[in-house]
C-alpha cells in the first residue's frame, strides 16, 4: 500500500484526535475575539493549504457573516506594501508551518495590526512561534509528498472555528466528521475497480461549488500531482460561462454534487453535459444525482451539505491514489515535487 493510501486512512482517528484536543482552546480563543469581533478575516495559504483556505472562507462568511478575503503573499513579499489590518483575524494555513511567503505575510500582518492565527500540523514551526494563537492538526507526521490527512485536518479546524464564532453553533454536528470520514472509506473497493477504465485518461474537468468548491480544486490538484492528469477545475456557475465548450463525447467531467442549494443547479448541469455525451463522475449521496450521471461514488452517509467537504474529498483522494498505481505511478514522490515548498 502506498503512503498516500495509507495517510488516507489515518483520516477518521486524526479528525476525532483534533476535535478531543483542539475544541476547547478553539472555544476560548472564540470567546475573546466574540469580545473584541474582527471587521475583517484574511487567509493565508499556499497548494492544498490554499485549498483549504477557500473553504475556509465560505464556510466563516456563512457561519459568522464576517467578510472573509484570500491574500495575495506577493503584496507582502515581492512589493512589500503595508497593509491597513487593524480589527482584523489573518489566518495562516501551512501543513508544515514553514512556507516563507505565509510567515512574512503573517509577520507584515501583525506589525500592520491585526491578530495573527497559525493552523498547522507542526507545533514547532516558523508559524507556530511567530502566530499570536495555533491551532494543532493532530494528525501525525504525513510523510506522501500528496496531502491529505493535513488537508482534511485544516477543513476540521475551519468546521471547529466556525461553530465557536457561530451564533447557531449547535446546527453544526462536527462530533459526526470521524464516522462520517470512516464510512467513506469503505468506498475504496469500489473506486479501485472504477479507476481501470481511466488509466489512459491525460485530461479532465472537476466541478463544485460552494462549500466543495474547494474540493474541486484539491480534486484537481491530486489528479495533477500524483497522476500527471491536466485536470481543469471550476465552480458550477464559472463552469458556464465559457469552459463547458471544450467537453465533447467521452470527456471526463467530476462532480461533487452534496444535498443542499448547489444541487438543482448541479442536476441542470449534468443534463447539459449528457446532451454533449460527457462522461461524467458524480460524488454524491442523492440518487438523482447519480442516476444522471455515467458513473456514481454514492456517498454511503447522507449529511449535510455544511459537513459534506470531509467525506466528500476521501472518496476523491482514494480515486488519484488508486489512479496513480493503475498508471504505474507512486504517488508519493511525484517528480519535480517536495513535501514542503517555499516561495517568496
Amino acid at each position: 500500500m502506498s503512503l498516500m493510501l495509507s495517510e488516507i486512512e489515518q483520516q477518521p482517528v486524526a479528525i476525532e484526535q483534533t476535535i478531543k484536543r483542539e475544541a476547547k482552546k478553539i472555544e476560548s480563543f472564540s470567546a475573546r475575539l466574540k469580545a473584541n469581533r474582527p471587521r475583517l478575516i484574511v487567509l493565508v495559504a499556499r497548494g492544498s493549504s490554499d485549498n483549504a483556505a477557500l473553504f475556509g472562507r465560505y464556510l466563516l462568511e456563512l457561519t459568522t457573516g464576517i467578510p472573509v478575503s484570500l491574500a495575495a503573499p506577493a503584496i507582502h513579499t515581492l512589493y512589500k506594501k503595508k497593509m491597513d489590518l487593524r480589527d482584523a483575524l489573518v489566518i495562516g494555513v501551512s501543513q508544515s508551518g514553514e512556507g516563507v511567503d505565509i510567515n512574512l505575510t503573517l509577520e507584515n500582518a501583525k506589525r500592520s495590526g491585526a491578530t495573527t492565527l497559525a493552523i498547522t500540523n507542526e507545533a514547532d514551526s516558523a508559524m507556530a512561534r511567530l502566530s499570536d494563537e495555533t491551532f494543532l492538526i493532530h494528525a501525525g507526521r504525513e510523510r506522501s509528498v500528496a496531502a491529505t490527512k493535513t488537508y482534511t485536518g485544516q477543513l476540521l479546524i475551519f468546521h471547529l472555528l466556525a461553530r465557536a464564532l457561530s451564533d447557531a453553533p449547535k446546527l453544526m454536528e462536527i462530533e459526526r466528521l470521524p464516522e462520517l470520514a470512516a464510512e467513506s472509506l469503505k468506498l475504496k473497493s469500489q473506486i479501485e475497480t472504477m479507476v481501470e477504465r481511466y488509466a489512459f485518461m491525460k485530461q479532465c474537468v472537476v466541478v463544485g461549488r460552494s462549500l466543495n468548491y474547494a474540493n474541486a480544486y484539491e480534486f484537481a490538484i491530486k489528479l495533477m500531482e500524483t497522476c500527471y492528469v491536466v485536470a481543469e477545475r471550476f465552480s458550477g456557475a464559472d463552469f458556464l460561462h465559457g469552459p463547458i465548450a471544450m467537453v465533447d463525447s467521452g470527456f471526463p467531467v467530476f462532480i461533487f454534487a452534496p444535498p443542499g442549494p448547489t444541487l438543482t443547479g448541479m442536476k441542470e448541469l449534468l443534463a447539459k453535459l449528457k446532451v454533449i455525451g460527457a462522461e461524467t463522475i458524480v460524488i454524491s449521496s442523492e440518487a438523482a444525482a447519480l442516476k444522471a450521471a455515467s458513473r456514481g461514488i454514492k456517498i454511503p452517509q447522507r449529511t449535510s451539505e455544511l459537513l459534506s467537504p470531509i467525506p466528500y474529498i476521501i472518496p476523491a483522494q482514494m480515486f488519484a491514489a488508486l489512479l496513480a498505481a493503475a498508471k504505474g505511478l507512486s504517488p508519493d514522490q511525484p517528480r519535480s515535487l517536495s513535501k514542503v515548498t517555499k516561495t517568496v
